[in-house]
C-alpha cells in the first residue's frame, strides 16, 4: 500500500533475538522475514532492565526513546551516550557491542534497522506547532508521532491522515511535499530508507 498505518497498540510481539526482552514489530520487508534475512525492520522495544544489545551483523541501526526517563548507551569504543525522549537519535553498526543502563525506571524506544548494502536510512527528529511543510524524496518514508495528539497529515496525494502520540505513517514512493498540523506542541521522527542500488541519496527536507 502507498500508505500504511504503524500502532503500537496492534503491532506483532517477538522476543528479542538474544531472550532477553521484547520487541513490537512494526514493518519488516520482506513481508516474513525473520531475524537474520530482513532487508529493513522497523520496530519499538520495552526495555526494563539493564543489558546487551543483539548482535545483528551487516545491519545499520537507530534509536530513539519514545517514552521513560532516559537510555544510558556504553559504546564499544567507551563513549557513554545518553539518549532521552526529546528528539536525540542514536545511531550505530548493528554488528557492535552495546550495554544499555535505565536512568531511571522503564523506556519504550524506536528502532530502524536496514540490511547494509541493500538498503539505507537517516531518521531524525521534528517539532510541529501550526503548520509546516516536509519534501519527500525518498523510496519509503516513516513520519511518526512521538508526543501530540491529532497531527493531519495531508499527503502529496490530497489523501488526509491523523496521527496520534504512538502511531505513525509509513510511505511507499509517495514523493511530494507533505502539509503537516499540529494545534499544540509535537514532537515527530522522519525517517528516509533509500535502496543501496538505486543510485540516489534519501532527502527529507522540512
Amino acid at each position: 500500500m502507498p500508505c500504511s498505518l504503524l500502532d503500537l497498540a496492534t503491532a506483532r510481539v517477538m522476543p528479542w533475538k538474544n531472550g532477553s526482552g521484547e520487541t513490537l514489530e512494526l514493518a519488516i520487508a520482506p513481508p516474513g522475514a525473520g531475524l537474520e534475512d530482513f532487508q529493513w525492520r522497523i520496530s519499538s522495544a520495552r526495555v526494563g532492565a539493564a543489558g546487551s544489545f543483539s548482535s545483528f551483523a551487516d545491519v545499520d541501526r537507530s534509536l530513539a526513546l519514545l517514552t521513560g526517563a532516559g537510555l544510558r548507551l556504553r559504546r564499544g569504543d567507551g563513549r557513554v551516550e545518553e539518549l532521552h525522549a526529546s528528539g536525540a537519535v542514536a545511531a550505530f553498526p548493528g554488528e557492535e557491542a552495546i550495554t544499555a543502563e535505565l536512568v531511571d525506571g522503564p523506556v519504550c524506544d524506536l528502532n530502524l534497522m536496514t540490511r547494509r548494502g541493500a538498503w539505507r536510512h537517516r531518521i531524525k527528529s521534528l517539532r510541529l506547532h501550526g503548520q509546516q511543510e516536509v519534501k519527500n524524496d525518498t523510496e519509503l518514508m516513516l513520519l511518526w508521532c512521538q508526543a501530540g495528539t491529532g497531527i493531519e497529515c495531508r499527503l502529496p496525494s490530497g489523501e488526509k491522515r491523523l496521527l496520534e502520540s504512538g502511531q505513525g505513517l509509513l510511505l511507499d514512493n509517495l514523493p511530494g511535499l507533505l502539509e503537516l498540523h499540529a494545534q499544540q506542541p509535537a514532537l515527530l521522527y522522519l525517517a528516509s530508507l533509500q535502496r543501496e542500488t538505486s543510485g540516489s541519496r534519501a532527502v527529507i527536507k522540512p
